[in-house]
């Protein structure tokens, strides 16, 4: 029989980054629950919320907690227990640890000190979304988290607006409507994207447009402002083409000076756009003055 299918036991003096599901727990695999239920002990981001996944699978493995607030001093401590033989397994509240989430401190402090690191993969809500977006998958940028406040996300955003990659975020769904409203002002309204929300739970629901479309979406469907999100946004165009910020560029410029449609009808003619989606754009300048 292969050793693959044979039942995992932590081994000693071995850090585990395992990963929990993102929502449906049939989603842990086998590997995990051996791990978590043969390991010294589990640092987890919220105890209360770990205790509860292990609870259901029969899990008693004794929890610490580990989250931004405490990493920095209590890594060290953790490690020396690995070092003198503990096993230790590292999750957070769901998904791959690490994903912006906690645990890097601790992870980049145990290769300092050569210990073993080994991955128990599973879910990923960045990948799972990316994998079902429609948009390119052969390369991508994990943003994370942006900005909460409007002008350092869109700073943000126009660090980015030339990346050809497809781009992958996590938001809150309070700020969902905002955001995809700045990623059109700042990245283009028709460049295609997707917003998927509740991955792998009862209401999954995966929206798919462009960002004008979506962001006006955002403003009539309470829905989408539900559940935890990841937005997929299709890369910038290639250099033959007009890039997003050419055209936000020469839009600007024009609508300055014009009214929003004649602004969009000019820009059109220039470059290629359509109508319709500069003219959103330019409307959203004329309300960010």
């Amino acid at each position: 029989m292969s050793d693959r299918s044979v039942k995992t036991s932590a081994a000693p003096g071995t850090l585990y980054v395992v990963a929990t599901p993102i929502g449906n727990l049939r989603d842990l695999s086998p590997r995990a629950t051996d791990i978590l239920g043969s390991v010294t002990l589990i640092a987890a981001e919220d105890t209360r919320h770990t205790r509860q996944l292990l609870q259901l699978f029969g899990i008693d493995t004794r929890l610490t907690a580990l989250h931004e607030h405490n990493e920095a001093h209590k890594a060290n401590a953790l490690l020396e227990a690995v070092q003198r033989g503990d096993s230790l397994a590292i999750v957070s509240d769901a998904g791959t640890p690490l994903i912006s989430d906690p645990g890097f401190n601790l992870i980049a402090a145990a290769r300092r000190l050569k210990l073993p690191v080994i991955a128990i993969p599973g879910a990923c809500a960045a990948v799972a979304a990316l994998s079902i977006a429609g948009l390119p998958t052969d390369r991508f940028a994990f943003e994370g988290f942006l900005a909460a406040k409007s002008a350092a996300r869109r700073a943000q955003l126009e660090a980015l607006s030339a990346e050809s990659r497809t781009l992958l975020f996590y938001e809150a769904p309070h700020r969902i409507a905002e955001t995809l409203h700045d990623m059109v002002a700042v990245l283009g309204g028709g460049r295609a994207a997707s917003v998927s929300r509740e991955l792998t739970k009862r209401f999954e629901t995966t929206y798919r447009g462009t960002l004008t479309e979506l962001a006006q979406q955002a403003m009539q469907d309470a829905d989408m402002a539900r559940g935890e999100l990841v937005i997929v946004v299709a890369g910038a165009a290639s250099e033959r083409e007009a890039t997003p910020v050419d055209v936000q560029k020469i839009l600007r410029v024009l609508a300055s000076e014009l009214a929003p449609a004649q602004a969009a009808k000019l820009t059109a003619k220039i470059t290629g756009r359509g109508r319709a989606e500069l003219y959103e754009m330019a409307r959203a300048f004329a309300r960010d003055e």
